[in-house]
């Protein structure tokens, strides 16, 4: 099983069409791998949160940026 935090990724990743009778749900699979990688990539960022070297906070801001610039997300 899915833990919480994908399960809320997969939910933000479902496009939802109504037909007027009924309304159905499809899991768009580029929306939903864009999400895990600005999620993967925005937690590198939350590590400049803490008390660290500035040296540290930097590397840790690149790595974001370049696992989004890998994957084509933008930002």
């Amino acid at each position: 099983m899915m833990n919480e935090r994908i399960l809320k990724l997969y939910d933000q990743a479902i496009i939802l069409e109504d037909n007027g009778d009924y309304v159905t749900g499809e899991l768009d699979p580029v929306k939903f791998a864009e999400l895990i990688v600005k999620e993967c990539a925005n937690h590198c960022d939350l590590l400049l949160d803490h008390k660290i070297s500035s040296e540290w906070s930097r590397g840790t801001h690149d790595c974001s940026k370049a696992i989004k610039k890998h994957f084509g997300v933008e930002e």
